[in-house]
């Protein structure tokens, strides 16, 4: 077998590979010799087929085994011999002269063929322990407590039949029915829809024709859909309901007590107090992992300046981009309406596909070089908390994931990501900054 390197540009290799039709024909022979005492055939003993016999029969479908294995041991010998990682599966590329290929299937000629190659980057790896950090942190105020409490007591509050009409804060029943042009459409109709007055549950202008109708009443009134609903086909038309209201009811009182408490399946207002604290803690504690997990990715990306391979950049850019075309169908919005061009869309979404290819192969070097790994039982944890997000679905689920691979592996890859950050975390230098909920979250309601 003869390789001989023919270019060598960035994280490409392409290489020309020679295998004399001698070898070829050499495999192929073996693998009829090794034939030959298991294939039964008319008027042959076992064992007693002649070779050249099984060579008509066989040659041809013999030699394209051998044709694709040798490929595949050559390939493999180069990786090997250079050490090398690849990034995307090898390119084999056959000669394309007519006769060409039927010439080495036939035996009659060498197998000659170019494989490109495009590689893994090396990665030198910054010293993690120069990297310093600010971890937000923020106490639980009683003001956010009380505010928790208010909407669970306001989504648990009681409602009153009234017999006067409809007014903001109550909750009225409907049915209706949506028509565009007198044709009814797709999801404008309903029966017995619960509707609180003033929450802005429909599109604007809807409620506010309801506002004075008493149970029993009906209303046939025109609204405009918004221009970025969206569901496109609607944005913008002006629709017809017919609307009847069934029921109108007004909102009781609710008093946050221990009563009310228990109504919630605790014991005392103390012990809800106690669960809304630790809710409400577990998510500062989320938005300062979050906060500090993209400070830390982007120090990551500072110090590891590299060429990723263009192939991955290319993939990932392709998924992101695809992403960015459906939201702006589904919102039916444009370029323009982001203030923006497509051409300038493009090169800031390959930017952000390249940030990712490369803090990813960061990240997968740091795990490996540290031996960081995802076990068993943490996979399994992930995979039982996807389950019980689908109830009575519990065991398609999980048989699910035991079938596919790629649905495991998008487990795997946040447990393993997390597992790195909080290795880099332990070694980096972090400073807790006590700020107040509102600049906690404030990067993220923005």
């Amino acid at each position: 077998m003869q390789v001989t390197e023919t270019s060598s540009a960035g994280l490409k290799r392409e290489y020309r590979v020679v295998v004399p039709a001698t070898d070829l024909e050499a495999k192929v022979n073996e693998r009829l010799d090794d034939l030959k005492g298991r294939v039964q055939l008319r008027g042959f003993r076992p064992g007693k087929v002649p070779v050249a016999h099984l060579k008509r029969l066989y040659g041809k479908s013999a030699m394209a085994e051998v044709i694709e294995a040798a490929v595949r041991e050559a390939n493999s010998k180069i990786i090997t011999d250079h050490g090398y990682k690849l990034a995307v599966e090898p390119k084999v590329v056959l000669p394309t002269e007519e006769g060409t290929v039927e010439g080495v299937i036939e035996g009659k000629a060498d197998l000659s063929y170019m494989v490109e190659m495009e590689i893994m980057p090396a990665i030198t790896l910054a010293d993690f322990k120069t990297i310093k950090l600010t971890r937000l942190t923020a106490e639980v105020s009683d003001d956010e407590i009380d505010k928790a409490l208010q909407t669970i007591a306001d989504q648990n509050r009681p409602f009153v039949a009234k017999a006067e009409g409809a007014a903001n804060g109550d909750r009225v029943t409907i049915g209706f029915e949506g028509s565009i042009d007198g044709t009814p459409f797709e999801g404008g109709s309903g029966e017995d829809v619960p509707l609180i007055m003033g929450a802005g549950q429909f599109i604007p202008g809807f409620e506010e024709h309801l506002v004075g109708l008493k149970a029993g009443e009906s209303k046939t009134f025109d609204v405009k859909f918004p221009d970025d609903y969206r569901a496109s086909h609607l944005a913008g038309k002006n629709a017809t309901f017919a609307v009847t209201v069934k029921a109108v009811d007004a909102p009781g009182a609710v008093n946050i007590d221990d009563e009310f408490a228990k109504t919630l399946g605790l014991e005392s207002l103390a012990k809800l107090k106690d669960a809304v604290k630790d809710r409400i803690a577990r998510e500062h504690a989320m938005a300062s992992r979050q906060k500090l997990k993209r400070a830390l990715l982007d120090q990551l990306d500072e110090r590891h300046k590299f060429e990723p391979p263009p192939s991955l950049v290319e993939q990932e850019f392709n998924n992101v981009w695809s992403q960015v075309e459906n939201d702006l169908k589904q919102q039916n919005r444009t370029f323009a309406d982001e203030g923006t061009t497509e051409e300038k869309a493009r090169e800031e979404y390959h930017g952000i596909a390249e940030r990712r290819v490369r803090l990813g192969l960061v990240i997968a070097e740091i795990g490996e070089k540290n031996n960081i790994k995802v076990t068993d039982d943490q996979l399994r944890a992930a995979m039982m908390e996807q389950v019980r997000q689908f109830p009575g679905q519990e065991r398609q689920i999980w048989e699910y994931y035991q079938k596919n691979p790629n649905a495991i592996a998008a487990l795997r890859a946040p447990l393993f990501e997390d597992k790195v950050v909080d290795f880099l975390v332990e070694l980096a230098g972090v400073t807790d900054k006590p700020v107040s909920r509102d600049e906690l979250f404030k990067e993220d309601e923005e």
